[in-house]
């Protein structure tokens, strides 16, 4: 055996001090990086009868599968992280009282002022408008709006087009609209429309429509096709149903900022690659029966006793005209440059 010299000695105190140094530094990396958690919350209005629900649920199912397991989500529908209050979403996610949320534009439009776009009366004629508008320059600048709210916008998806209902009669002109009372979502451009239209706009939770248009306390609604159906609004004497786009409904994934930090960037980019994919099966779904030449659920709704009344292009003109002055205000209030990029866009289609 050989003697130990100074120089051995040294030696050996630096590899013991090297080796305490990489443990440390191991343990402050393991310290700064967030455990995942053993299962993340998913808002959505609309539960699993309907294809905003079900997006949530493929959603769910890709994440699980991309990430080996790794990321667990559980869907809380009804808005029932927020009481039921659609327009309190937004807040809580940025709270993080949610985690991740497929939302509707229009429930977050009271904080987002931007994403009152979607719901300027008449501004999309058709599918092919909307999509220019969520697949292109200006989907983009949205998700950049929402990014600097500490959400990761993700994805597109949809709820739909939405259309008018009522008890009383058929609706072919603004006069026709005349005295009767309608739900709406919690917005006040929802509130200017139908009130320019002659009409007396009531906001409601959808939990509390369902029985308000059962007991007569209110006539109407306007909602997406796949929502009239999923609801079974015809038989809470929904009979007289008007064809008129009026406004669309896009949904967007997202996730809280915090929680989208604490995954590996491997992990991100698979829940987005997830979110693009149920986002895409969504809109798909979300059309079904609707779009284009496919009517299968229009001859459901009327088979279930419901006049359709779809509007000649002079009819819808008519709407267009009423509604006009709200048109203008809000696209002030939007942002005129962001609204005239969206005509310029649908203009191209």
């Amino acid at each position: 055996m050989q003697p130990t010299t100074p120089a051995r000695r040294r030696l050996a105190v630096l590899s013991l001090a090297a080796g305490a140094l990489c443990v440390l530094g191991s343990g402050l990396a393991q310290a700064q990086t967030p455990a995942y958690r053993a299962e993340y919350r998913l808002s959505t209005t609309l539960g699993t009868a309907f294809p905003w629900g079900q997006a949530g649920e493929r959603w769910i199912e890709l994440v699980k599968e991309k990430t080996q397991g790794r990321i667990n989500i559980k869907l809380y529908s009804g808005n029932s992280l927020v009481g039921g209050d659609q327009t309190r979403e937004f807040t809580a996610i940025r709270q993080g009282v949610i985690d991740m949320s497929i939302g509707s534009t229009i429930n977050w439009s009271p904080q987002i002022k931007e994403l009152n776009l979607f719901s300027l009366p008449f501004l999309m004629p058709d599918y092919k408008a909307m999509d220019v508008l969520t697949q292109g320059e200006v989907g983009k600048e949205l998700f950049a709006v929402l990014e600097k709210r500490d959400v990761i916008p993700l994805a597109w998806g949809e709820n739909g087009f939405r259309e008018l209902s009522n008890s009383k009669r058929p609706v072919a002109t603004p006069a026709d609209l005349k005295g009767m009372k309608f739900r709406v979502v919690g917005s006040p451009l929802y509130n200017e429309t139908f009130t320019a239209l002659g009409a007396n706009p009531t906001q409601m939770s959808w939990a509390d429509a369902q029985p308000a248009l059962a007991s007569g306390a209110v006539d109407g609604q306007e909602n997406p096709l796949s929502v009239f159906v999923g609801a079974k609004l015809p038989t809470v004497g929904q009979k007289h149903l008007t064809l008129w786009h009026y406004v669309a409904d896009p949904l967007i994934f997202v996730v809280n900022k915090n929680v989208w930090n604490s995954w590996t960037p491997a992990d991100r980019e698979a829940v987005k690659q997830a979110a693009l994919q149920a986002g895409r099966e969504n809109v798909e779904k979300a059309r079904k029966g609707i779009a284009g030449t496919d009517n299968a659920v229009l001859k459901q709704i009327e088979a279930a006793g419901v006049t359709v009344t779809r509007l000649t292009p002079e009819q819808r003109a008519a709407f267009v005209q009423a509604t006009r002055p709200v048109y203008d205000k809000w696209s002030r209030q939007i942002g005129a440059d962001l609204v005239k990029k969206a005509e310029a866009a649908i203009a191209r289609r």
